[in-house]
């Protein structure tokens, strides 16, 4: 009985990196994109420490940027709203870090918690809405990055042009 390991014949993979597949620049799937935004939103270290609160508008900063994508922390203090928007070309995925936040489409409201995600396609239009009393906090991945928003009046016509996140 031959008592080689794989180990022993083979030598430990790590040490031959060239033998290892490339690393993906970016996530290449909608599944990739809500797993990336999963493990920024358990790493509370990496974006906890930024958070600011801003009365007079909503608060945000690009936590980082890949190949194609950006990321961005928003703040949200009870009452403000994104407004009616979609975000042109960009697909993305909202994650809910904390509090709770309210999304609206044309088929009604939904309620998101800590945790929540909502991942979109280009042409979706939503506002979202903190109208609880607690301020929240929320993580937004899109790609391509963010380059246009749409603004919407409640009849859903745009409105506006812009470059503002959610």
């Amino acid at each position: 009985m031959n008592s080689d390991s794989d180990l022993q014949i083979a030598g430990d993979i790590l040490a031959v990196q060239h033998l290892l597949p490339p690393a993906p620049e970016h996530p290449s799937t909608v599944s990739g994109f809500v797993g990336l935004a999963r493990s920024i939103a358990a790493d509370r270290g990496r974006w906890a420490h930024l958070i600011e609160y801003d009365a007079a508008s909503r608060w945000y900063h690009r936590l980082s940027t890949g190949p194609g994508h950006e990321v961005w922390l928003l703040s949200w203090v009870p009452g403000q709203s994104s407004g009616l928007h979609d975000h042109g070309q960009s697909s993305g995925v909202l994650t809910l870090l904390e509090g709770q936040l309210t999304e609206r489409t044309g088929r009604g409201s939904q309620q998101l918690v800590a945790g929540s995600q909502r991942v979109f396609a280009p042409g979706y239009v939503h506002e979202v809405v903190n109208d609880s009393l607690e301020p929240a906090v929320s993580l937004h991945i899109y790609f391509p990055g963010l380059t246009e928003m749409s603004m919407y009046t409640a009849q859903c016509s745009p409105a506006t042009q812009g470059g503002v996140p959610v």
